[in-house]
């Protein structure tokens, strides 16, 4: 396994569709394209934001190939490859991993309530199938799942195992998955932030990074809380930060990664809409989108 550094912000990369849902991997080209050049530090297909809980192995396949080929090693690749069953995830993973990703970014398994220790099996399972850096995705309000930091602490002792994304939106849960991290005896432990608007503080507490939804619409601003953080520039990246709150604020019109594709196709990207059921935002939702795309155009976000 090769030395892998988990750091900056990842765009968990939306999955462009056509009006009958079938996948736009012209589009995906572009927005590989997109993010990169606007300073995106990483690239993560089938996160949230990519819908990767609603399609199949067959489309997972083409979206790492594709994602995998336009980034050209510019830069790493997170594939998202946690299902609901351990067996599911070691195949989805060996997918990811003979695509030529670099990183696999595995989410806790959903539905049925799930112990610590099943969790940790399932993770330490999966680590000793495939011989490439995990990071362990915690987002219980999606999965019904949540990953403790004396768990995220066990599984750090786990080689392959490196770090960890945080989306519970409690911040004590992140510095708890720093500290854990700490004691890893065998490398270097990561931890990002899943929540947008906690990027700049969990880089002030010890983290090296943020997975951010809102980077599918502002690449460039998101990329710049990280880059000014590192420049030392701290005032600077916490403006950054807060920049997107206003956007963040339109998120109560529907599901999250619904109003993130839907603005980005507003700013006049080819994505399609999210594929059904989960597509619908009502129009006040459609009309406060607009409103803030437009002011923060006029701030100059990108």
């Amino acid at each position: 396994m090769k030395p892998t550094e988990l750091k900056g912000i990842i765009t968990p990369i939306l999955t462009p569709m056509n009006e009958d849902e079938t996948l736009n991997l012209e589009e995906l080209r572009a927005q590989v394209d997109r993010m990169i050049d606007n300073g995106i530090h990483g690239i993560f297909p089938f996160g949230t934001n990519g819908e990767g809980y609603i399609l199949t192995a067959e489309e997972k396949k083409l979206v790492v190939e594709t994602v995998v080929d336009q980034t050209n090693g510019r830069v790493p690749v997170y594939a998202g490859t946690g299902t609901l069953s351990t067996k599911e995830t070691i195949e989805q993973s060996k997918m990811a991993q003979a695509a030529g990703a670099d990183v696999l970014s595995i989410i806790t398994p959903s539905f049925a309530a799930a112990s610590q220790d099943e969790l940790y099996t399932h993770y330490k399972t999966v680590a000793e199938a495939v011989d490439m850096p995990i990071v362990l995705y915690n987002i219980p309000a999606r999965t019904g799942n949540a990953l403790t930091p004396a768990t995220v602490g066990r599984l750090a002792e786990i080689d392959n195992i490196i770090g960890a994304k945080d989306s519970s939106g409690n911040f004590a849960n992140i510095l708890g998955y720093i500290d854990a991290g700490k004691k890893k005896t065998n490398g270097k432990f990561y931890t990002l932030s899943g929540n947008d608007q906690l990027i700049i503080w969990t880089l002030l507490a010890g983290g090296t990074g943020g997975i951010a939804g809102c980077a599918n619409v502002y690449p460039q601003t998101m990329a710049s809380i990280y880059d000014l953080f590192m420049e030392g520039k701290i005032e600077e990246a916490k403006k950054a930060n807060e920049s997107i709150q206003s956007f963040r604020a339109c998120f109560k019109y529907g599901n999250p990664n619904t109003i993130v594709k839907t603005a980005t196709r507003l700013l006049g990207h080819n994505v399609g809409p999210c594929r059904a059921p989960f597509n619908q935002v009502p129009e006040e939702g459609i009309e406060a989108i607009k409103k803030v795309l437009e002011e923060n155009k006029a701030k100059g976000m990108k």
